[in-house]
């Protein structure tokens, strides 16, 4: 008889499931038409219905599975039943046959944290800009981004009535990453994505500074790292804090399972571990190739301006 799938591959089979849940949660709750929108710090920081009911969904549903598991939720929501049809208890039986990576194989339940941001990008959501919204599990250990889950509810929503909408991806470094197809921008050029709705001139003068040949200006942390890995873009350059732990561990995660990073911009790794400050004071770059390039261009300024954790 075989032995019993590692912790670590049992916890993302479940995050799997988990997110499509997610998912379906995050159109079911559009397609009602209810968002029941609050504004958290203002205007550009906006919490939905379906932002509290994902969150419910996936926290009580791994912690049901994995009592011992530490999970840092993006919404501060208030203890609360939670309903039965909102806990999902499957996992996805591909990865489970998966080998997990030798030095993970023995991590327990407690040593891991999870960092959850049920969605993504709320602003686009609320706007309509769907294909930017993303589900975002992240699984750490001793502070590393060791495994991700990222879904994307509203994959495929262009082509319109009748499509099967939604994906999921994941990554484990060491393992590899599973649910798209990996591409590469051309060497040649330098695509640069960064923030659609917090910019500032730091920001601009920033990505600037890259000469970026192409400039794409997106919502959501998750998608921007998705357009690293499918080609669409070289660079996610965000020079600001405003980014927080749960919107970078599952990406930076998928990102260093198919050889890529994910820094500040002094070119620094953040820490996961559960008693971290979730801010990400000195802002983003992350990269599928190149990153010493990127880093060696962030302008003496920004570096200044944001001091490393």
């Amino acid at each position: 008889m075989s032995a019993s799938p590692a912790v670590l591959m049992r916890l993302v089979a479940s995050a799997f499931t988990v997110a499509e849940k997610a998912g379906a949660i995050v159109r079911k709750v559009l397609h009602s038409g209810e968002l029941g929108i609050v504004e958290k710090t203002g205007a550009n920081d906006l919490q939905t219905l379906a932002d509290r009911l994902a969150q419910q969904s996936i926290c009580a549903s791994l912690s049901r599975s994995f009592p011992k598991i530490t999970i840092i939720g993006e919404e501060d929501l208030p203890p609360e039943e939670i309903k039965e049809d909102l806990i999902e208890s499957g996992h996805s039986e591909e990865i489970l046959q998966k080998t997990c990576p030798a030095e993970y194989r023995d991590l327990k339940e407690e040593e891991l944290v999870v960092w959850v941001d049920p969605l993504d990008g709320t602003k686009e959501y609320t706007e309509g800009l769907l294909d930017n919204v993303t589900v975002l599990i992240g699984i750490a250990y001793e502070g590393r981004a060791i495994a991700g889950v990222i879904n994307q509810p509203f994959y495929n929503y262009q082509l319109g009535e009748g499509a099967s909408l939604g994906r999921t991806m994941w990554g484990i470094p060491g393992l590899g990453a599973f649910g798209f197809q990996l591409q590469e921008v051309p060497g040649d050029r330098r695509i640069v994505t960064t923030t659609r709705s917090h910019s500032n001139k730091q920001v601009t003068d920033c990505v600037d500074a890259m000469e970026p040949h192409e400039v794409i200006r997106v919502g959501g942390a998750g998608n921007k790292i998705i357009q690293l890995v499918e080609g669409k873009a070289s660079a996610y350059v965000f020079a600001s804090p405003g980014c927080k732990k749960w919107d970078t561990c599952a990406p930076e995660a998928l990102l260093l399972a198919v050889g890529g990073k994910l820094t500040d911009m002094h070119g620094n790794a953040y820490c996961y571990n559960a008693n971290v400050k979730h801010m990400n004071s000195a802002g983003v770059l992350a990269t599928l190739r190149n990153h010493e390039y990127y880093v060696s261009r962030v302008p003496q300024s920004v570096l200044q301006a944001l001091k490393s954790d």
